[in-house]
């Protein structure tokens, strides 16, 4: 048996394993350097990212057209002002971006806007990358892969060269999904034989769609983001391709259907990427898929802090549900506490307690410094709970806990381990 913790060491002792335990980000919206411009980065990107714009127009009277009108920096100046010098940075997305800052050791007594920019144009992609993943100890991230994106489907097409390792594929299918008519034109230009009437003829060939892109991407999972008014089973152009072709093909392949459910779409359409609201999903159309599909598996997240009990009481009834992270609005000190505080009394270590949804290279750095603090705080709770009945704690056990939860739960349910 490994070191026995005593209780005057023990939060020390968990706190240290939890900051040096890697982390394998099971799901962002990054992209390795070789897909150039995809790769968002730097101090501009962190400031007009869509957290920060919604709250900007919290307190601008400026029109969301006369912003979008602006350059890229000067968007990020306006910000910049008006929520950090104007107003106290007090949101987590505000905070988020001193942290970062700071773990680059750069001065932010002197709010210097353009000395942070000067950092970062140093940088190439690569060493950005390197640093980034160095600062926030991630060992690889998985992104998000979506053969419907313009910008993205010629990379792939050509021959895309996955010459860093750290960065996994998630082959993502919400345009097949969630807009059927328009890319059932899409599919038949690419060459297969689709319409929009789905006759068997049509769910073949959505069925090969899918396989020749897990064969060209090689993901983890297949993904969604769904709305709140999502059921199944239901009679519609989502359900029947969820059924007849999602289901069977990620049997066959062997890779999970993660579902992220709970988002409305556009809430205030003016503000576009920022315009997005949160409704709360069907757990029991998850439960019914893990029923009827025992051999299928299932990722799951809600973004709703009402759906996250029901949700925990789901995968503890079907192992075939693998509960993970929390998603966007649920990224808040205060949720993340208690979400994972359930979790960990319904599921014990059995789930992802987070997962970054960066979208900017930097945000790694941010996301799980915060999270790591709150984590490594519940653990050294739950383990005084049960050392108090007088079992023994090994710091080899609370590795092994930690390593589980932040890496290799994530691996064994996709294969990789």
């Amino acid at each position: 048996m490994s070191q026995i913790i005593d209780r005057q060491s023990l939060k020390k002792t968990v706190i240290k394993i939890v900051q040096e335990t890697p982390i394998f980000d099971l799901h962002t919206h990054l992209y390795a350097p070789s897909f150039g411009n995809l790769l968002l980065r730097g101090v501009d990107e962190l400031l007009t990212y869509h957290y920060l714009v919604s709250e900007f127009f919290r307190y601008s009277e400026m029109r969301v057209a006369q912003l979008n009108e602006l350059s890229k920096p000067r968007q990020a100046e306006l910000i910049w002002k008006t929520l950090f010098i104007d107003h106290s940075p007090l949101s987590e997305s505000n905070r988020g971006v001193l942290t970062t800052l700071q773990k680059f050791g750069l001065d932010l007594g002197s709010r210097d806007l353009e000395t942070y920019r000067a950092f970062f144009h140093k940088l190439s992609a690569e060493e950005h990358v390197d640093k980034v993943f160095e600062l926030a100890n991630v060992e690889a991230v998985v992104m998000t892969n979506d053969p419907f994106d313009d910008l993205e489907r010629p990379i792939w097409l050509s021959g895309y060269n996955a010459s860093d390792s750290r960065f996994k594929a998630a082959l993502r299918i919400d345009s097949l999904l969630n807009d059927w008519k328009n890319s059932s034109g899409r599919l038949a230009a690419w060459g297969y034989k689709t319409s929009a009437e789905l006759n068997d003829l049509t769910l073949a060939e959505i069925c090969r769609f899918l396989e020749d892109w897990i064969e060209r991407m090689k993901p983890l999972y297949l993904a969604v983001s769904l709305p709140p008014s999502f059921r199944f089973p239901e009679q519609s152009d989502r359900g029947q391709i969820i059924e007849k072709c999602v289901v069977p093909v990620t049997r066959r392949a062997n890779l999970p259907f993660a579902m992220m459910i709970g988002v409305k779409k556009l809430v205030n359409p003016e503000l576009g990427l920022a315009g997005d609201g949160v409704g709360r999903g069907d757990v029991a159309s998850v439960e019914v898929l893990a029923r009827d599909f025992p051999e299928n598996k299932f990722m799951v997240t809600f973004l709703s802090r009402e759906n996250q009990h029901e949700a925990c009481v789901a995968a503890r009834k079907f192992r075939n549900i693998f509960l993970f992270g929390c998603w966007w609005f649920m990224n808040n000190p205060s949720i993340i506490r208690e979400i994972t505080a359930e979790r960990l009394e319904l599921l014990g270590t059995s789930f992802a307690p987070q997962h970054s949804d960066a979208r900017v290279l930097d945000q790694l750095i941010y996301k799980w410094i915060h999270s790591r603090e709150i984590i490594s705080m519940l653990l050294a709770e739950k383990y005084e709970d049960i050392m108090r009945t007088g079992w023994l704690v090994t710091e080899e056990e609370v590795a092994r806990d930690v390593k589980n939860l932040f890496a290799d739960n994530f691996k064994r349910f996709v294969g990789l381990k």
